[in-house]
Order: structure tokens, then sequence, then C-alpha cells
């Protein structure tokens, strides 16, 4: 007579398992909370008195597989022991324990169902393997699909702020993130510019439901474009957190490869938003990019023009570089809709921006408008480490915590990176000041 897992299986299929079918299905280790999830909630509906059993590995290495597990012979290196749990995060602040390694036994509409959730890291594609065994593979096979759409639809991500990036072994890491809490009396632009940019945001996603009725997308692609330090990276930002519900996903760096992952998860959380920042780094004319950046171009023009008219999908591009970057992203229909420039700030914008980063500090200024005057052409970056760099100084004169800055102190900071620091720090801080 068989033991240990064997044994089990033989009991709750009534049969030898070793004929029963089994199918398979993989998983990206990044879709592990909706995986664990969805399991959660299926059997909840189907079978409140499924078992759940752990796993024991002979050898780190081995696979473990229900065809194994089946046979007496094959299932000698694996032992019923101890769950095994992946504390993941799924949301900035809480994580969950999903199942790492276990064998589900269960029923479904009065089927006999196994249901077992592994981990690949050894072999040549790792993920999450799942495999259902059935009396019958139409049963296995039902159960899978469903799921598989289940665990698809996101419930972990929907709604989140999320970053996608690649580990070590090629596949998509997850990491959540809290939005800064960005007002709009905190975004400093000129009021008609600031007007377009929600124009073409907000108020689509306000007016969605009369678009739709008029035959017209929702589908937009918006390119914020201007030097460093005007505020592009905190426009998108502001935008993503005026539209509440919307699932947020922000493509920086190397995570640039994951753009087929992430607009794939925009089609099935929408309505979502997609933001890819500095996207000059993949997207500049053909002929001054490697082999590997214009493939990441391509597929981001093509999962662009890939998704249906009436996806609720915003793309936010941002770029330093408007007048390298690819014609076809910049200027083909159907990809970027609106293309607009975060300007330098004017002379009421700088006083804006004063006021803005100024709080907090004692300042006691006789000469803001001569400041003003002398920060022509200075970014909104620029300002902000002005100020830091004042009450530096200010407090290294006067030795006080909360140290009164003064003009003197205002004219020394502005030296220190204009004359000091040359041309390099003012093209860093996205600055032109004389």
């Amino acid at each position: 007579m068989p033991r240990g897992l064997p044994a089990l299986l033989r009991r709750h299929f009534g049969k030898d398992p070793s004929k029963l079918p089994v199918v398979e299905q993989m998983f990206g280790f990044h879709e592990r909370p909706n995986l664990h999830l969805a399991i959660e909630s299926i059997l909840e509906e189907t079978d409140r008195l499924a078992r759940l059993t752990g796993i024991v590995l002979s050898e780190h290495y081995e696979t473990v597989t229900l065809s194994k597990l089946s046979r007496p012979s094959s299932a000698r290196p694996f032992e019923e022991g101890p769950v095994e749990y992946a504390d993941v995060p799924v949301a900035p602040d809480r994580n969950l324990a999903c199942v790492k390694r276990g064998l589900f036994l269960f029923r479904d509409s009065g089927k006999a169902l196994a249901l077992l959730v592994s981990e690949q890291q050894f072999a040549r594609t790792t993920g999450i393997t799942v495999e259902v065994m059935g009396v019958d593979r139409g049963a296995a096979e039902g159960f899978l699909r469903r799921l598989t759409r289940q665990t698809r639809a996101g419930q972990a991500y929907r709604g989140q702020v999320l970053s996608l990036d690649r580990d070590c072994f090629g596949g998509i890491t997850v990491t959540f993130h809290a939005l800064p809490a960005v007002g709009r009396d905190g975004l400093i632009l000129p009021a008609e510019v600031l007007g377009r940019i929600e124009r073409h945001t907000l108020g689509f996603s306000r007016h969605a439901a009369a678009l739709q009725k008029a035959g017209r997308h929702l589908k937009r692609g918006l390119l914020l474009h201007g030097a460093p330090g005007t505020g592009k990276t905190l426009t998108a930002m502001y935008l993503a957190s005026q539209m509440a519900g919307r699932t947020v996903l922000i493509l920086t760096g190397q995570a640039m490869g994951s753009i087929e992952t992430a607009a794939s998860l925009a089609r099935l959380l929408e309505p979502s938003t997609v933001i890819l920042e500095d996207v000059d780094l993949i997207g500049t004319e053909r002929q001054h990019q490697t082999v590997g950046a214009n493939a990441v171009l391509f597929e981001l023009l093509n999962q662009m023009d890939g998704l249906s008219d009436d996806a609720d999908i915003l793309f936010i591009l941002t770029t330093n570089r408007p007048d390298v970057l690819e014609p076809a992203l910049a200027a083909r229909p159907g990809r970027i809709d609106q293309a607009i420039e975060i300007p330098l700030p004017d002379a009421e914008c700088r006083r804006r921006l004063l006021e803005l980063y100024g709080r907090g500090i004692a300042l006691e200024l006789e000469e803001r408008d001569r400041l003003i005057e002398r920060t022509a052409g200075a970014s909104g970056a620029f300002i902000r480490e002005l100020l830091r760099k004042a009450v530096v100084l200010a407090a290294e004169e006067d030795g006080r915590e909360a140290p009164v800055v003064r003009d003197r102190h205002l004219d020394a900071a502005l030296a220190e990176l204009v004359v000091a620091g040359g041309p390099l720090t003012q093209s860093l801080l996205g600055a032109k000041v004389r």
C-alpha cells in the first residue's frame, strides 16, 4: 500500500492517482499575491473544507509535480510537512503571506481536484507552477482556466501605485508606492499650461461617459517636455493623485524593458495610468540607439498602438530632450495626442516658488523683487536648492537651529550655485541663470 503523499492523493480521489490527467499553468513571481487571493476566493466558494498540505523537498533543487507525487517510486524525495509561505507586499504598508509550496485537496461541484502550487527557481523558466489534477481532464482544465482568469484580474494591484523592474533572472518585480500629497497649489505652473494639462487628463476622466457616447476614444497619451527641474515628474504625480481609483504604473530607467508587462497590466486594471519617465532614454532617433534600446522603443510603440480605442488608459511620458525624441513616438497619431512644454518659471511663478519652498523658513527679505529678477532662468529645482543652501549659510553664521534667512544669505547661495557651481551645476538643476 502506498504511503505519504501518494496515499493522500489516492484517498482523496478514491482511485490510483497515477492514471489521472494533470494540466499546468505558469505564473510570474510578480503575480504571486493575485494568485494567492484567487485561490482563496475560489476555494471559499467551492469547498470551505479544502485541505492544504505542505511539501518538504529532500534536495532544494528538486522539482515537485503532481505526476511525481502520484507514484511511490517518484514521490520518495518529497514528504508531507509544514506549509511554506512567502510574505510579499500588497500595499506600501501591508504584506500578504502567500503559499510558496503547497498541495490543496478539495471538491468543485462534487468533483475531486488537487491543486499544487510550487516555485521553479532552477528550471529554464523561473516562476510559479500551478498544476491541477482531476478525475477527468475537463474538470481540471475548467478550474485552472477559472483560476487563471481571476489571477490575471489583478485583485492585489487594482487601484494601487506600482513600479515595475526586472530581477537578476529577468523576472518582473513589483514595488508598491504611496503617491506624494501634491495639491494644485503645490504645482507652480502658468495657469494656461496647467489648464491644458488638466483638460487632457482629468477632463477626459471626468467626462468619459460623454466621450464614449459621442464615439470618441478614451485612450490618450501626453508628452511633458522641458528642462530638468521644471516639474515634469511632479506634474505626473499630481495628475495621478487627482484621479482616484486608477491603477498607476511607473516605469523608469531599466524598468522600461517591462513595458509589455506594464501595458498588459494597464489593460487588465483599467482605468489606469502608465507613467514613463525620461522616455528619451529609449525614444531617441533610431540611428542614435543601440539594438536593445530600439527593441524597447518598438515594444512601447506596439503596445500603445495595440490598445483598443475604448481602453481608459492614460500614458504620461516625460523627457528633457524633445529635440531628439523619436518622430514616430512624438508625432504619429494614436500614440501621443498632445505634447506640452513645462517651461522655466516666469517672474510670477518664481515668486510663488519662493513662497512655496520658503514655508517653514524664517525669511526676512528686504529685496525680494531683486531676488526674483536675479533668478530669471531658474528652474523650480534651482530655487528649492537655493533656499536650502541659504538655510545652511544662515545656520553657519549664527549657530541656531532655526536661523533667520536674509538677503545676504540668498546672495551668497546664489553666487555659490551660479559662479562656483558653474554651468554643470546649473545644468543639473535645469537652470540658465546669469
